[in-house]
């Protein structure tokens, strides 16, 4: 099951890095400025990407517990 756990650990990591770039993308965002409409747009999109990345992580960790569990 070792296979089971660095696959998690891969999701993981990758669901943090998308998540250090939700949270980069909404400060340029809210830097760049613009109408509330505009802004509103922006974080909206950012939004999205957050959740995907949320369920990724959480898609790893429950690989690692798994892993951990079987093997």
């Amino acid at each position: 099951m070792e296979w089971l756990i660095w696959g998690g650990v891969a999701l993981t990591l990758a669901g943090v890095a998308l998540l250090a770039y939700c949270i980069i993308a909404a400060l340029k965002a809210k830097k760049l400025g613009g109408s509330d409409e505009e802004i509103r747009a922006r974080l909206q999109k950012v939004v999205a990407l957050n959740l995907v990345a949320l369920l990724i992580s959480a898609m790893g960790l429950g690989a690692v517990t798994i892993g951990i569990i079987l093997g």
